[in-house]
């Protein structure tokens, strides 16, 4: 069954709220830029009240290795995901200290090969735009269908909903997907149904 991963969490309530609709995963931006950046103490202070078996991973943007396995270290993150451009021997680097997901942003085919430069990583495919981090939109995720044979595992992300969300399972068989705009209410704050259905959809519940 397809993992699911709540991004953008800014506040316990949403946290728990994810927990509560099902998400396997829950996201925090480290990235100063973001409307839903969080400070690491507060996500420290949110994650200590998470349950134990739901992952919690770090999102962050061009950040030096050493401060972010400080911030790893201080949360207590599970996981990192990298939404810059991180070079192939950084990520191995941080890979063999904790588990690292790498996103790629897509417009075409190129885009995904550019995933093969890579070790020791599980890749993110997220919609090619101007800025860093989510962008609320989808790409054609045909892109990916003659790479799935090959990617032992991946995360689809980008403009993902309770609408859309089953069709991208069905068509990709993803690891894991990843949400955050397409269940809010607004920026940095989610919505428990939205989160509810976007879950229940994904895993054909």
């Amino acid at each position: 069954m397809v993992r699911v991963k709540i991004c953008g969490i800014t506040n316990l309530q949403d946290g728990l709220g994810a927990v509560e609709a099902g998400a396997d995963a829950v996201g925090f931006v480290f990235y100063k830029k973001s409307k839903r950046f969080v400070k690491p103490e507060d996500a420290k202070s949110i994650v200590s009240k998470l349950p134990p078996f739901v992952y919690k991973v770090g999102v962050f943007v061009n950040e030096e290795p050493r401060k972010i396995l400080e911030i790893v270290k201080e949360v207590k993150l599970t996981a990192v995901q990298l939404h810059g451009d991180e070079r192939p021997d950084s990520c191995e680097y941080l890979g063999t200290r904790v588990e690292v997901i790498k996103a790629f942003r897509i417009a075409e085919e190129k885009d995904v090969e550019e995933v093969f430069r890579y070790r020791g990583i599980t890749p993110l495919f997220d919609t090619k735009v101007p800025e860093y981090g989510g962008s609320g939109k989808n790409f054609d995720w045909k892109i990916l269908e003659p790479f799935k044979s090959c990617l032992k595992r991946f995360i689809v992300s980008g403009g993902l909903n309770s609408e859309n969300i089953g069709e991208v399972v069905k068509r990709l068989s993803p690891y894991a997907v990843d949400v955050s705009s397409g269940v809010e209410a607004y920026p940095g704050r989610k919505d428990v149904e939205k989160m509810r259905a976007f879950v229940r959809n994904a895993k054909g519940l």
